[in-house]
């Protein structure tokens, strides 16, 4: 574990704040659940909760079937990182979102686009873009956005077609109800 040099004082409900400095740094926003911990020396352990993260193997199973079945890369992503890879490079896999991603989510916008048209998204903070399409669903859960689904073209590939966007679309459908029950 690692030292801060941060202390903070628990106020007359149990509250306590985490600094602005750490929230950034470990990307915890306004409203983000977390997992409290307790260990056997008495320290408290927070962890930021990632209800899509908890599928993590049922989200790998499901972006191979829609890889399989589109022909394309099938990627899951809950509001941090990508979770499952599938039909193609698995590189992104434990990758952070990118910045433009995340603002797409936050804005419940459903992308479908290719690399030359004004609202491609590079889906990776590390912009190394291999694909020349993508479509882009949130997932939502409880009125809530956790994730996403995203389907990525290469140039070799047919084009994507309203038929590749309704498959995200269900994708992300299913994959939020799942996480309803």
């Amino acid at each position: 574990m690692r030292a801060t040099g941060i202390v903070r004082r628990i106020d007359d409900l149990g509250r306590i704040v985490i600094p602005k400095e750490i929230r950034r740094t470990l990307r915890i926003r306004e409203s983000d659940p977390l997992e409290i911990y307790t260990d056997r020396e008495g320290e408290i352990i927070l962890k930021k909760y990632s209800p899509i993260g908890e599928m993590g193997n049922f989200a790998k199973k499901y972006a191979e079937s829609l890889a399989q079945v589109s022909g394309m890369i099938a990627v899951i992503a809950d509001r941090d990182q990508f979770i499952a890879v599938a039909g193609g490079n698995r590189s992104l896999l434990g990758q952070a979102l990118s910045e433009i991603l995340e603002d797409k989510l936050d804005a419940r916008e459903t992308v479908m686009a290719g690399r030359a048209d004004h609202n491609f998204v590079v889906i990776e903070k590390n912009a190394s873009a291999d694909y020349e399409e993508e479509i882009i669903c949130p997932i939502l859960c409880e009125g809530d956005v956790i994730g996403a689904v995203i389907l990525l073209g290469s140039a070799d590939k047919e084009g994507m077609s309203e038929t590749e966007r309704k498959l995200v679309q269900t994708a992300a459908a299913f994959l939020g109800g799942q996480l309803e029950q």
